[in-house]
């Protein structure tokens, strides 16, 4: 396989559709309330999929270098665990990608400031360096957070609640939570895809010290927590629709695909059998983003 092949496999491009869901949708409500800019929403999907980018090369760094990244892991194989790119190359990508990340990040907060004032800019700044942050040291550093059981809580954060409102306010001259329904809506599905994650995992990240949300609570309470997410994200897709338009009803329909993911995820009995899950979640939260915001730039 040549070096191009290589990275992109590194940079793990199916995970990225998820990553610009909230983008789409806090991008998608703030045009139905009047409010649009080219560039905006340009530097937005840049950023989004920087720090993305920039997340899952420091996981393949920190997975390796904690010793996660074994021969008993279920996933499929990273590149630094494999020996294709090595923990060197793997730095200096990271390096790499949070400067670009931190790049895009001040081009995004330039360009959306002559909407809002300095506090409100100084804000995003803040933000968006947490995010840079946060994309680091889920599984790098002494404290990495995805060990200590908190990936759920940073997920449905940034995916959701910064990713969806923070957007949205970028083109809003006040603070407004008026998106908040799509936020926890794509909050919860976020989460729920790193859950199917743990809950493919689990025996492995246990005996590594891994300590995720699936490990502390067991397999089981993992699947109905996996149902508890799945609900709720129903219920605030429902709010939305009655908040918005009784249009965006129609890509509820796409939480049938949901119900049936659910159900093969409580049978399942072999945990590398949930990897094409991860799929069938993310890809369906990026269809019921990507509808919903067609609806509301059209209606």
């Amino acid at each position: 396989m040549n070096r191009f092949k290589i990275w992109l496999q590194a940079f793990r491009l199916r995970t990225l559709p998820l990553s610009l869901s909230g983008i789409l949708l806090g991008t998608a409500i703030a045009h139905f309330d009047g409010h649009s800019d080219g560039v905006i929403f340009f530097f937005s999907l840049t950023t989004t999929l920087f720090f993305q980018i920039l997340s899952n090369l420091a996981n393949d760094l920190g997975d390796h270098l904690k010793g996660a990244d074994n021969e008993d892991r279920v996933g499929p194989a990273r590149s630094t665990q494999t020996g294709e790119i090595t923990a060197s190359e793997m730095k200096k990508a990271v390096v790499i990608f949070s400067i670009l990340s931190v790049i895009s990040t001040f081009c995004l907060i330039y360009f959306a400031s002559y909407r809002f004032d300095a506090k409100k800019g100084y804000i995003f700044l803040i933000v968006g360096l947490a995010c840079v942050i946060a994309a680091i040291t889920y599984t790098m550093g002494k404290k990495a957070y995805g060990y200590l059981g908190l990936g759920d809580l940073m997920v449905f954060l940034f995916f959701g609640l910064v990713s969806v409102i923070g957007v949205y306010n970028l083109y809003v001259p006040e603070f407004s939570m008026r998106p908040l329904f799509g936020a926890l809506t794509i909050g919860l599905l976020s989460t729920a895809v790193l859950n199917l994650n743990n809950l493919r995992d689990h025996v492995n990240d246990k005996l590594v010290g891994k300590n995720t949300l699936v490990v502390k609570i067991g397999l089981i309470n993992g699947k109905v927590y996996q149902f508890f997410l799945l609900i709720m994200a129903f219920v605030s897709a429902i709010y939305m629709s009655f908040q918005l338009s009784y249009l965006l009803f129609v890509p509820c329909l796409f939480f049938v695909i949901i119900a049936f993911h659910a159900n093969r995820m409580w049978k399942n009995r072999i945990p590398a059998e949930l990897d094409p899950e991860l799929k069938v979640v993310a890809l369906t939260t990026f269809g019921w983003a990507f509808v919903s915001a067609l609806i509301l730039f059209y209606i």
